[in-house]
């Protein structure tokens, strides 16, 4: 149970300079994990060895074992295309595609050869229900995407992920650019998304992390100092340097 996200002495540099180092941490299914710590401390790099998305950048070398439920990221004959349908991610800043609502959400399905309609459009309103964007745009869905608010368009986001029915939803800052209510919204949303997915988040928001996620994990200078369920991490911290940062001391 507690080992469905696994990571073993994973270390990351960009050319020489070492940005990950000798991460170990687990990721239970079905849990909200979080990832707390000053910016520049590698925790949305890690979330980005998670599907491979550090492989678009140049100079970079990852050591050490990721695995998914068993599966090694990182193995010789991991199909990443595959890799990424199953670990969705949504970004820091809402980014749809320019294209009908009903497109956004069709797009991954179509790419991995769904082509009836009648499928696209049950596929189209059980994600947009998902990620509870039904109800808003049942009746505009071949309006552009970037019509609508950026909370909504956040919601697009998410629900676009889901389209393709991924196992784990990574979160970068997923509510860094959004207003109270529409980031009240997106924590409500992830709360219920867990009964299906594993979900682990990037935040700055250390409140955040502690309203909507079961473990939490504090970084600093590119190592895991401390990982643990998040009431014994806010509330008990082993390492001072946790303590420091949760009380506000730096960063």
């Amino acid at each position: 149970m507690n080992d469905y996200i696994n990571l073993h002495d994973v270390n990351l540099f960009y050319g020489t300079n070492q940005a990950l180092k000798d991460v170990k941490l687990q990721a239970a299914k079905h849990e909200i994990t979080a990832f707390i710590g000053p910016s520049g401390c590698g925790k949305s790099t890690l979330l980005r060895c998670l599907n491979r998305m550090n492989d678009l950048i140049p100079n970079v070398k990852i050591t050490g074992e990721i695995s998914v439920a068993g599966e090694s990221l990182y193995g010789a004959n991991t199909d990443v295309e595959s890799l990424r349908k199953n670990i969705g991610m949504v970004f820091q800043a809402p980014n749809p595609f320019m294209m009908s609502i009903y497109d956004n959400i069709a797009f991954g399905p179509r790419r991995f050869g769904v082509k009836s309609k009648a499928i696209l459009d049950e596929i189209v309103e059980k994600s947009l229900r998902a990620a509870v964007l039904w109800d808003e745009v049942k009746d505009q869905l071949k309006k552009s995407g970037l019509s609508l608010s950026g909370g909504q368009q956040q919601r697009l986001c998410i629900a676009r992920a889901l389209s393709v029915e991924p196992d784990v939803l990574l979160m970068d800052e997923a509510t860094a650019s959004l207003d109270p209510i529409s980031t009240m919204k997106i924590e409500e949303l992830v709360q219920q998304l867990k009964k299906d997915y594993t979900i682990v988040m990037v935040t700055h928001n250390m409140q955040q992390a502690a309203r909507v996620s079961d473990k939490t994990c504090f970084f600093l200078n590119g190592e895991v100092i401390e990982s643990a369920p998040t009431k014994t991490l806010f509330n008990n911290p082993e390492d001072k340097r946790t303590e420091d940062y949760i009380t506000g001391r730096f960063g």
